[in-house]
């Protein structure tokens, strides 16, 4: 199966620019005319759905711009189905096939027939699920069975074909068994909590019983980080843009497909969350809960000089829970100083520029790693799709004129293309299964029962507290 980070670096580059390449050819006439295309500076900016979709097709003498490809295979989906586009491809390939008959010159109806070929096989390496669709498959085989036509003699087309039909079957096959596995899935067991004073004992295995050093349990998230991550796909971070949008009446939203991925990540951060709040509210004893906490800021600590953003930032929301933050008797044991320098990464003042600041450190050492440890960066997934609807929101889809603004779709794909970058590493560390099950498996209490046992480790301080108190022992009576 085609790996997407192969994928990845052949299509986009290392600049992304999405700038006229010198001796690829040039496709649509210049500004003025309807249909045309518009460039500033060399770079294309805007132009109608039809022009965009012609200067996808190859001709003879032209090939398109492979971050042109990859972005407009991208964002097109915003506009049409892509079963429909590959339809209209497949049009346009019919057309110009039925000039060059014309002509009478198979070498030139060759070179076409492969320059179709290769733009298909980057179609279904970079965006494989298009072609769960039966219509997409039809249309694939209908382009593909035209241009096998001129190719009787040594079959050098067809077998492209044949390869290309091979990886895109194993590629759907793969994330078909995928996807039933996360179905069949469940969450962290949800633990109801302890009945008013029945608190666990105090010997029942907890995180620190499992692994007692911050740094191994930082690589073992990241384990999981990467490997969750590593399933998410371009496509499915366009549906972000997708499921926003409501210009486009055309857009058929039944055909969008659920994101699963997407839901198992967000899923992953709030679990970890809960798991962190839940470590520290159901230990008895204050030292004990005490070394808790500075266990976990340890760990973030450790997350974060990894680079695992996504986990550092679970773990300071865990802590910053009110089931936990109100233990002020606790907290007051804590030392505190490593916990301050986390929170100031992840100040959300000035749109998180803390952060932002330690993202693009951790990138920069990325670009220029020797190994796989100084390659990773994991962002807190919430604030990247953040970013992805904040640059949907400010710029429109379409320009006064009807075209559509295709500089927008240049700066989302920018984006995404270096998210699917760090996706793509491969995790340094060894793999420990007890650690992993421990965090995927262990229960989790309800935010009821989060509150009951710091209740009863600390009790209420204030009229609300007490009020709430109160209210959930009654409801626990009532229920037991």
């Amino acid at each position: 199966m085609p790996q997407t980070s192969v994928v990845f670096s052949s299509i986009l580059g290392p600049s992304c620019s999405g700038q006229v390449q010198p001796g690829m050819g040039e496709r649509g006439g210049g500004a003025g005319s309807s249909g045309d295309l518009v460039f500033q500076d060399g770079r294309l900016i805007s132009g109608s759905l039809e022009a965009l979709m012609e200067r996808l097709v190859p001709t003879v003498d032209y090939y398109p711009d492979r971050t042109y490809i990859f972005t407009f295979l991208l964002s097109s989906r915003v506009f049409i189905p892509p079963h429909d586009l590959l339809g209209r491809v497949g049009q346009i390939c019919l057309e110009q096939r039925q000039q060059l008959e014309a002509g009478s010159d198979k070498a030139r109806l060759k070179s076409f027939s492969a320059k179709i070929v290769q733009l298909l096989k980057e179609w279904t390496e970079a965006f494989p699920y298009d072609f769960q669709d039966e219509k997409a498959m039809a249309e694939l085989k209908a382009i593909t069975h035209r241009v096998t036509q001129c190719d009787e003699e040594n079959g050098t087309v067809k077998k492209a074909i044949a390869q290309m039909t091979q990886s895109l079957l194993l590629s759907l096959a793969a994330r078909s068994q995928l996807q039933e596995l996360r179905e069949k899935l469940r969450s962290p067991a949800m633990d109801k909590g302890p009945i008013l004073k029945a608190k666990p004992p105090a010997a029942q295995k907890d995180i620190l019983g499992v692994c007692c050093d911050p740094l191994v349990l930082a690589q073992q998230l990241t384990h999981i980080e990467l490997e969750r991550v590593n399933s998410i796909h371009p496509e499915d971070l366009m549906q972000i843009v997708s499921h926003m949008d409501s210009r486009d009446k055309h857009r058929c939203r039944g055909d969008l497909i659920k994101t699963y991925s997407l839901e198992a990540y967000d899923n992953w951060f709030n679990c970890l969350s809960m798991l962190v709040a839940t470590e520290v509210c159901r230990v008895v004893k204050k030292k004990h809960r005490t070394r808790m906490l500075e266990f976990f800021i340890d760990v973030a600590r450790e997350c974060f000089n990894i680079g695992n953003f996504n986990s550092m930032m679970a773990i300071i929301s865990g802590m910053n829970l009110s089931p936990v933050a109100r233990l002020k008797k606790t907290w007051s044991k804590v030392k505190t100083a490593k916990f301050d320098v986390l929170e100031h990464h992840m100040d959300p003042s000035s749109n998180f520029c803390n952060y932002r600041t330690a993202l693009q450190g951790a990138t920069q050492r990325s670009q220029m790693a020797n190994s796989s440890r100084e390659k990773i960066v994991i962002p807190v997934f919430n604030l990247f799709v953040k970013d992805i609807y904040f640059l949907h929101k400010i710029h429109t889809n379409h320009l006064p004129n009807g075209h559509i603004n295709f500089k927008k779709f240049w700066d989302i794909s920018r984006q995404i293309h270096e998210f699917m970058t760090w996706t793509q590493v491969e995790c340094p560390f060894e793999k420990d299964k007890k650690i992993q099950s421990y965090l995927l498996t262990a229960p989790i209490y309800s935010e009821e029962a989060l509150f009951i046992a710091s209740f009863e480790s600390e009790g209420p301080e204030n009229h609300m507290e007490k009020d709430s108190w109160k209210t959930l022992r009654t409801t626990l009576l009532n229920r037991a």
